[in-house]
């Protein structure tokens, strides 16, 4: 049994929890962080000195946290060998597109962007720079609109731990109100993505809680 920390309207404890239901895996979550606090007790921080969200415990085994570990550690041991290869060279080309979609896109999407639209005041937002950064996001997602030009998913033609780390943003780039460039295979693809159940349950969730009014 798999115990999970964090809100389910935190992007990364999403990413983890549609890694969770993509590998029907059996688990308990606890809502931490924002509203519902408890980041500041002892208890939590011997989870995790650092105090963030998610961190999952698997069994009695010792917590682990920081999103992209926790996410390679289910895909090693539990997921198929297409979503996470045992083959060194075959792994390495998922984790360098997982790598950069944490890297490139998340870091990318998050505070310059979502933050400025939904948890900033109306009075008190940017649109200079909302645009700018939205315009440096694109092009970065240009660059996973030329992979899926050629293939399914992000990684090649099978869904792999690459697609988590790209796809759960996707949701919030195209429900919140901005304006967007035309990417046509992300678009088709996030579709594709919006249909998987997971993906429906634990990433396409509303997130009124963190709108600033």
């Amino acid at each position: 049994m798999l115990t999970i920390w964090g809100r389910k309207t935190s992007s990364n404890v999403q990413a983890l929890m549609w890694c969770v239901g993509e590998l029907n895996l059996a688990h308990i979550r606890h809502d931490a962080g924002h509203r519902y606090g408890g980041l500041d007790t002892p208890e939590f921080g011997r989870l995790n000195p650092n105090r963030t969200i998610p961190v999952l415990q698997d069994g009695s085994n010792p917590p682990i946290w920081e999103t992209g570990a926790i996410l390679r550690y289910l895909a090693a041991r539990y997921g198929k060998d297409s979503f996470w290869p045992a083959d060194p060279g075959r792994r390495a080309r998922v984790d360098q597109w997982a790598e950069w979609a944490k890297l490139n896109v998340a870091q990318a999407f998050t505070t310059p962007v979502f933050w400025r639209v939904i948890r900033t005041a109306p009075q008190d937002r940017d649109p200079a720079a909302i645009a700018r950064a939205v315009s440096q996001l694109e092009e970065k997602l240009a660059l996973a609109d030329a992979q899926l030009s050629r293939h399914a998913h992000l990684a090649g033609d099978a869904f792999t731990l690459a697609d988590i780390q790209l796809g759960h943003i996707l949701y919030r780039y195209y429900d919140i109100d901005i304006t967007r460039a035309s990417l046509p295979h992300l678009r088709l693809y996030y579709q594709r993505l919006s249909a998987r159940p997971a993906f429906h349950q634990h990433v396409m969730v509303p997130y009124d809680e963190l709108r600033v009014t």
